[in-house]
C-alpha cells in the first residue's frame, strides 16, 4: 500500500464512500505505524469514508518484519532488558492500536459507538483455552483503554463462551473466524444472551458492541480444490455437471444465507425489548474478501456482500481495486433462491460444508499460530 495509491481519487463520486448508502461500512484489514504517523490513516477516513480497522497476527508480523518504523520503539524495549518478545510485540501493537483508535475517535463519536473501531487480537495459541481468553482479553482491554476498542476472540467452541462473558462484562467483541452458519447463529444468540443479562442486572447495553466476522474467499478456495479432485478422480458426467455449478459460488452463497439468520435473530419481540434500551445489533463482518483464484473479479467479494448493517473489512490491494473500479449495488438479499440451490448442489455432489468449515477453522487457528509464532521470532531478532 502506498501513500498515492491509497489516496488517489477520481472526479466521480468514490465506490467506497457509496457503501455507506447501501448500510454497509468499510472497514481496513490492515494497520501499521506509519498509516498515522504519516497522516495517510486520516486521509483514509476523509477520502474513503473508513469506519474502522482490523488487525491479526499476521498483518502485524509483516509491519514489525517489514520496516523501519518500529525501530526506537524496539531498541527502547531492548534497553528495558525486562521484557520478553511477546510483551514487547504487545508494547509495539497497543501503541498502534491506541493511535488507530484515536484516530477514528471522531467515527466512533459520530456515529454514537456504531462504527470507528480497531481491533486487537487475543493470542491465537489460546483459541481453544475459555478461562485463558478471558484473562488476557480482560488485560489487553484495561491496558489500551480506548472506548472504540473490539478484542478479538476466535469463534472456536472454546471462545464462544469466553465471548459471551466478555460481552457481558462491557467489553466489545470481534469474534473472528467464523465460516459456518451453525457457528454464526451460536455467535449472535450469545451476544444476545449477555445483553440480556445485563439488562436484567439493570446494566447498559446502548454502549456495547460487537461483530460476527464471517470468512469468505477461504471457503472457495477449499471447496474448489476439492471440485478440482473429484473431478480428476474422474467423476461421472451428472456429478461433474454438479460440482462445476457449485465452483467460485459457495461463499457468497454460504455468506448470504448466514445474513438471514443475521436479519432473523435481530428481529421479533426479545430483540426489540433491547433495542429500546438502546441495544445496537451484532453486525456481520465480511471478512477474507480478497480474491484468491485470478480467474474471478478482483472485487467480487465486496460486490457481491452488500447490504444493511454488516462490514466488510478490505485488505489493502482489494481496497484500492473497489476504490478503482467496484460497482456498489444492493447485493446482498438478491437471489436467496439460488444460494440455496448452491448449497444444495454442493451436498449432492458428496462435499459436506460443515466438514469443510471445521477444516477451515483449524486451518485458520493455525495460520494465525504460525504468524505469531514468526512474529516472535522476528521482534527476539530485531
Amino acid at each position: 500500500m502506498t501513500t498515492t495509491s491509497m489516496t488517489a481519487s477520481s472526479a466521480t463520486a468514490n465506490p467506497l464512500k457509496q457503501l455507506s448508502s447501501f448500510g454497509q461500512s468499510v472497514w481496513l484489514d490492515y494497520i501499521r505505524r506509519d498509516l498515522m504517523t504519516s497522516g495517510e490513516l486520516a486521509r483514509l477516513i476523509e477520502q474513503d469514508g473508513l469506519g474502522g480497522m482490523t488487525s491479526n497476527p499476521a498483518i502485524f508480523e509483516k509491519a514489525i518484519s517489514g520496516g523501519t518504523e518500529y525501530a526506537e520503539l524496539l531498541d527502547e524495549l531492548k534497553r528495558d532488558g525486562s521484557l520478553d518478545a511477546k510483551a514487547i510485540y504487545e508494547r509495539l501493537a497497543i501503541r498502534d492500536i491506541q493511535d488507530a483508535a484515536d484516530a477514528l475517535r471522531s467515527v466512533y463519536d459520530r456515529t454514537n459507538g456504531r462504527d470507528g473501531y480497531v481491533s486487537l487480537e487475543v493470542a491465537p495459541f489460546l483459541a481453544h483455552q475459555t478461562s485463558a481468553t478471558l484473562d488476557e482479553a480482560r488485560r489487553l482491554w484495561k491496558t489500551v483503554a480506548c472506548p472504540n476498542l473490539m478484542i478479538k476472540v476466535p469463534g472456536t467452541s472454546e471462545g464462544i463462551p469466553a465471548v459471551e462473558t466478555l460481552l457481558a462484562e462491557g467489553i466489545n467483541v470481534n469474534i473472528t473466524l467464523l465460516f459456518s452458519q451453525e457457528v454464526y447463529e451460536q455467535v449472535a444468540r450469545a451476544y444476545v444472551r449477555a445483553l440480556e443479562k445485563r439488562a436484567a442486572e439493570g446494566k447498559e447495553v446502548a454502549g456495547i458492541a460487537s461483530v460476527a466476522s464471517f470468512f469468505v474467499s477461504r471457503i472457495d478456495t477449499l471447496v474448489d480444490s476439492i471440485v478440482d479432485q473429484k473431478i480428476a478422480a474422474g467423476a461421472a458426467a451428472a456429478e461433474r455437471e454438479l460440482l462445476e455449478s457449485v465452483r467460485g459460488k459457495v461463499a457468497i452463497a454460504n455468506a448470504k444465507l448466514a445474513y438471514e439468520s443475521y436479519q432473523r435473530i435481530f428481529s421479533g419481540a426479545a430483540w426489540e425489548a433491547l433495542a429500546q434500551k438502546g441495544a445496537h445489533t451484532q453486525r456481520v463482518l465480511w471478512a477474507s474478501t480478497s480474491t484468491k483464484n485470478p480467474q474471478l473479479r478482483d472485487v467480487l467479494y465486496i460486490e457481491e456482500l452488500i447490504g444493511k448493517d454488516t462490514v466488510n473489512t478490505i485488505p489493502p490491494a482489494t481496497f484500492d481495486a473497489f476504490r478503482d473500479h467496484g460497482e456498489p449495488r444492493a447485493s446482498l438479499e438478491k437471489d436467496l433462491a439460488g444460494a440455496r440451490e448452491v448449497m444444495a448442489n454442493l451436498a449432492a455432489a458428496g462435499i459436506s460444508i460443515q466438514q469443510v468449515t471445521e477444516e477451515l477453522v483449524v486451518q485458520g487457528v493455525k495460520l494465525f499460530e504460525d504468524a505469531f509464532e514468526k512474529l516472535l521470532k522476528s521482534v527476539r531478532e530485531k
